[in-house]
C-alpha cells in the first residue's frame, strides 16, 4: 500500500469508527438527545479520534481499531442498559470498578447483564479479534510519516485538541445521570465525573459539631443492623402472609420511633445508604462522590461519623459484615470512618450459609458471642448479606409458597419468594438479637434499617413498584414512653435521631 493510500485509509476508518459510535450510543437508555451543546459533541468526537489513533498505533489495523474501539462501546451500553433495568441509573463514570468487581464477584454482576448477552459480547469481541488479525494486514508503511504514522498522529492530535477545547465549554454536571446522560451523551458526562471525581470532600460534617449529650445512666450497647434489601413487603402482594414480620410489628409497638426511611439507593450500591446513615451527610451534598463515597473515604478522606463520635464518647467500635473486605474498599474506608475493628468474610469461614451467603443467623450468633464478652460499651454495625442478590439464581421449594403466602403469588413471581424467604430469616434475626440485648446487665438499643429496595423488576411489573423507602425502627431495652412515634425520615437523620432519642447527642 503506497503512504498517501495508508493515509487515507486511516482517516476512512477513524471517521467509520466515529460514526459507528454515534449510531451505538442510539441503543441507550436513556437516549442521549440529538440536540446538545456543541461542546458535548466536540468532546465525543475529540475522544473516538484519539481513542482510535492510539489504537491504530497500537495495533497497526486501522480497521480493526476502529471495531476494537465500537466493541468497547458496545459493551458499555449493553452494561448501562442492564444497570437501568435493575438499578434505575445509567452507567457512570465510578461504576468502571464493574468490570473488575465482575472478574472477583461473577454472581454479583454477570446475572444482571444475562449470562446469553456476556456469552454473546465475549463471543463477539474474540470474533472481532479473530477477523482484525487475519483480514487486515498491517501496511509496509506502518512507520512512515506520509503513511500510517502520520496519519495517527494528526489524529490524534485533532483529538486532543477537541478535548481540550470541549472540556473548557461543557456545561457543569448536575449529578443526576439520566439527566446528564440525555442532556450530553455517555462519553460527555463519563468525562465530567472523572473529572468530578479529583475534588476532596470539603463538607460541614454534622458529627464534627454535633455535642456529647448527657445520657441519663450508663453508656449502653448500640446495635446497628443494616439489613440486605430489607422492606416491609407485604404491601406488594394482599396474600403475604402477615405473621411474615411478625418481630418487625413487635418491635415497632414498642420503639422509640419507626417509620419509612428514604434511602439514596435502589436495588444495590449498599454503600450509598450505610455512608449516608454513617455521617449524617446527604447524598446532594456530596457531589460526583454520592455514587461511591468510600472511593474518596479511602483516597484520604477521613470523615466524622456516627462511629468516630462514640468512640469519643468511650465505645468501642465494630464493624461487621460477612464479605470480602476489599469490597467497595472497605478495609481501607472503615478505620476513616471511626471503627476501630472490622469483621469480614474471613470471620466466617465456617458459618451457616442460607442460599449463597453467610446467614442472617450466623450474624445474630456473631453479635451476641461479642456482646456476652464485653467490659464496656460496645457500637456494632452490621451489614447483613443473606438477601443479596440474584435473586433468581436461587430456587423455590414449593412448600415455600404454602409458608410465605395465604394465597399464592401471580405467575412469574419466584423472586418474591425466595425473596420473602430470606425476609422471614432476617425477622427471626430480629428476634435473635433482641434477645441478646435484653438478656444483658447492661441497658441496649437496637437500630434496624434496610438498605434499599430489591432487585424483582418482573416483580414490581405485575405487582407495582414500590416507592424505594425501606422501613426503620429504634428500639431499647427499657420501656419507651410516651409510645413510639411514627416519623418518616432520610438515611442522614437516622444516626442523630437515634442519639438523640437515646440522650447520646445533644
Amino acid at each position: 500500500m503506497a503512504p498517501d493510500a495508508a493515509f487515507t485509509a486511516l482517516l476512512v476508518a477513524s471517521s467509520g469508527a466515529i460514526a459507528c459510535s454515534l449510531v451505538i450510543e442510539r441503543l441507550m437508555t436513556p437516549r442521549p438527545r440529538l440536540l446538545r451543546p456543541a461542546s458535548a459533541w466536540a468532546l465525543h468526537i475529540g475522544l473516538c479520534a484519539s481513542a482510535h489513533a492510539v489504537l491504530t498505533l497500537l495495533l497497526g489495523r486501522p480497521w480493526f481499531a476502529g471495531a476494537a474501539l465500537s466493541a468497547f462501546l458496545l459493551l458499555l451500553v449493553l452494561v448501562n442498559n442492564a444497570k437501568m433495568k435493575a438499578l434505575r441509573e445509567p452507567f457512570v463514570f465510578q461504576d468502571y470498578e464493574y468490570f473488575t468487581d465482575a472478574i472477583r464477584h461473577p454472581r454479583l454482576y454477570i446475572p444482571f447483564l444475562g449470562w446469553g448477552k456476556f456469552i454473546g459480547a465475549a463471543s463477539g469481541f474474540v470474533l472481532a479479534v479473530l477477523i482484525g488479525l487475519l483480514g487486515e494486514a498491517i501496511p509496509d508503511e506502518r512507520f512512515v510519516w506520509s503513511g500510517q504514522l502520520g496519519a495517527a498522529l494528526v489524529v490524534l492530535a485533532g483529538g486532543i485538541l477537541l478535548v481540550l477545547v470541549a472540556q473548557r465549554k461543557l456545561p457543569a454536571a448536575s449529578f443526576v445521570p439520566e439527566n446528564d446522560v440525555r442532556a450530553l451523551g455517555l462519553l460527555s458526562s463519563l468525562w465530567l465525573y472523572r473529572a468530578a471525581e479529583q475534588l476532596r470532600l470539603q463538607l460541614a460534617f454534622p458529627f464534627q459539631r454535633l455535642l456529647p449529650g448527657e445520657p441519663a445512666a450508663e453508656l449502653p450497647h448500640l446495635v446497628a443492623v443494616q439489613s440486605e434489601s430489607f422492606f416491609d413487603a407485604r404491601a406488594l402482594h394482599p396474600g403475604i402472609r402477615r405473621e411474615l414480620l411478625s418481630e418487625l410489628d413487635r418491635l415497632q409497638n414498642e420503639a422509640l420511633a419507626h417509620g419509612k426511611l428514604q434511602v439514596p439507593a435502589w436495588g444495590a450500591n449498599t454503600v450509598r445508604s450505610e455512608f449516608a446513615f454513617l455521617s449524617g451527610i446527604a447524598a446532594e451534598h456530596l457531589g460526583v462522590h454520592r455514587f461511591n463515597p468510600y472511593r474518596a473515604v479511602a483516597a484520604g478522606n477521613a470523615v466524622p461519623t456516627l462511629a468516630s463520635h462514640l468512640q469519643r464518647l468511650g465505645y468501642r467500635t465494630i464493624c461487621i459484615h460477612p464479605y470480602p473486605a476489599s469490597f467497595y474498599r472497605r478495609d481501607r474506608a472503615y478505620p476513616r470512618l471511626g471503627f476501630g475493628e472490622f469483621l469480614d468474610l474471613r470471620t466466617f469461614d465456617q458459618a451457616e450459609r442460607d442460599g449463597p451467603y453467610v446467614s442472617d443467623a450466623a450474624l445474630a450468633e456473631q453479635v451476641a458471642a461479642i456482646l456476652r464478652q464485653a467490659s464496656g460499651p460496645l457500637f456494632i454495625f452490621v451489614i447483613t448479606m443473606e438477601n443479596h442478590g440474584p435473586l433468581h439464581l436461587e430456587r423455590v421449594d414449593p412448600a415455600e409458597v404454602e409458608a410465605l403466602y395465604t394465597q399464592p403469588p401471580p405467575p412469574g413471581c419466584d423472586d418474591l419468594t425466595i425473596y420473602l424467604r430470606h425476609l422471614r430469616n432476617a425477622n427471626r434475626m430480629i428476634a435473635d438479637v433482641r434477645r441478646t440485648l435484653e438478656s444483658g446487665a447492661r441497658p441496649a438499643s437496637l437500630c434496624w434499617f434496610g438498605d434499599h429496595v430489591p432487585i424483582m423488576p418482573a416483580v414490581y411489573a405485575r405487582c407495582g413498584l414500590p416507592s424505594g423507602e425501606v422501613d426503620y425502627v429504634l428500639w431499647r431495652t427499657q420501656p419507651s414512653w410516651p409510645p413510639p412515634r411514627r416519623v418518616d425520615l432520610p438515611a442522614h437523620d437516622l444516626a442523630t435521631t437515634w442519639l438523640r432519642a437515646l440522650g447520646l447527642a445533644g
